[in-house]
């Protein structure tokens, strides 16, 4: 199993040139092994989601070892020569950020509640090299070691807006650079003037698929940013940044997929609670393995956001704000206060239990379904087939007395 985290790697570009070692080279290796030791006791005995980013020196911390890490070392190999190829300079850091897959909780991230997602092997890897200040060209130039996606080149200008209307594959790489600046100015950084970026996009999550390719661009490509830039953050941070940075692209994201590609550990699934972001380890059977198929249908999120994805985003929260009216708020203080459905659960509870019930979803069947009962439409007996709760069942059985 590797490492399922999102990650930075440092490392010779260029493989390691044979020599002896030393005595003293072997000390320091000793020193430096301890170093890394107490790193990783300080790293266990903090909360998951205060970590920051891990950085390596090697890639089998995060790929393991056989099959695996051999794919990934040659991605790298591939990776560092076509960024020579293209740029004329090597790398001067990756970032990779892996897709996901969601076992519980679907569409319920942007109304505030718990999801259980799992982070996939497949994932982006971005190299990326900063410019000096005193280079002449400002420019960002992005290109992809798959030639389907030609070179993009933008400026550099933090400030810059996106033009939606004319969809570009690079334009995931400037949500993260967008989110950056305005991140990095928040927390008091000296971010300087802008330089340009060269930057190398090698991503293997099938798009469209369903397992947030676009999530794995946009923190892999922000991430990277700051790494380039000499700044890491915690990762619950790091992951409220990268759900705000894709809300540039248009998706009004709920953040499960930038909250799992950034805090996921190997072998563990991650309880993700939103309203401060965080994640609870939750482990998964040793040596289980997950299928995934592909049905090769694709949604293009960045395309059909404004009228799908969204669409339901907009529609929940009018529906909360709508529920809060009804059970009690003022109408101003609902449309600025209730941003999901569970900033109004409380009310629903309390509803419930003036009716001796301990059910939340009343609150919901009496309110919005009320009008029908009273044009008759609807029985108000019959309410419990057209909304409920339910707990896990047991599967099918046959009975016999």
């Amino acid at each position: 199993m590797h490492p399922l985290e999102f990650v930075l790697f440092r490392f010779d570009l260029f493989g390691v040139e044979e020599k002896s070692v030393t005595r003293k080279q072997e000390s320091s290796a000793v020193i430096e092994r301890e170093r890394e030791r107490e790193r990783e006791r300080e790293r266990a005995m903090a909360k998951h989601e205060e970590l920051s980013i891990p950085i390596y020196s090697s890639l089998e911390p995060v790929y393991g070892e056989g099959s695996q890490l051999e794919e990934a070392q040659l991605r790298f190999d591939k990776l560092k020569s076509k960024f020579l190829e293209v740029f004329g300079h090597p790398p001067d850091v990756f970032a990779r950020s892996p897709g996901r897959v969601n076992l519980i909780g679907e569409h319920i991230d942007y109304e505030g509640y718990s999801v259980l997602p799992m982070a996939i092997r497949q994932d982006t890897i971005v190299a990326i090299r900063k410019h000096d200040v005193g280079e002449a060209e400002k420019l960002l130039r992005i290109a992809n070691v798959n030639d389907k996606f030609t070179i993009c080149t933008y400026p550099a200008d933090p400030n810059q807006e996106i033009d939606l209307k004319n969809h570009r594959w690079g334009h995931y790489f400037i949500c993260g650079y967008k989110g950056y600046y305005e991140y990095a100015k928040s927390k008091g950084v000296d971010v300087g003037v802008p330089v340009g970026l060269d930057v190398l996009i090698d991503g293997i999550v099938p798009t469209g698929s369903g397992l947030s390719s676009s999530a794995a661009f946009v923190c892999s490509s922000t991430i990277a940013i700051m790494a380039a830039f000499g700044v890491n953050f915690p990762k619950k941070e790091i992951a409220q940044v990268t759900c705000d940075c894709e809300r540039h692209i248009g998706t009004q994201s709920g953040g499960m997929d930038q909250a799992i590609s950034v805090m996921a550990k190997t072998g563990f699934a991650e309880l993700i609670d939103f309203n401060p972001v965080r994640a609870t380890d939750v482990q998964l059977p040793v040596g289980g393995t997950f299928v995934i198929a592909n049905s090769l249908a694709e949604s293009q999120k960045a395309v059909t956001a404004a009228t799908n994805y969204n669409n339901r985003v907009v529609e929940c929260r009018l529906a909360s704000i709508l529920l809060g009216i009804k059970l009690g708020m003022k109408p101003q203080e609902a449309i600025s206060k209730v941003k999901t459905l569970s900033d109004v659960e409380g009310l629903c509870v309390q509803f419930a239990s003036g009716r001796g019930s301990n059910d939340p979803v009343l609150a919901v069947k009496e309110q919005f379904y009320q009008s029908r009962i009273d044009r008759g439409v609807i029985n108000k007996n019959d309410l419990g087939l057209y909304v409920f709760a339910s707990k896990p069942s047991s599967g099918a059985a046959i009975i016999k007395f």
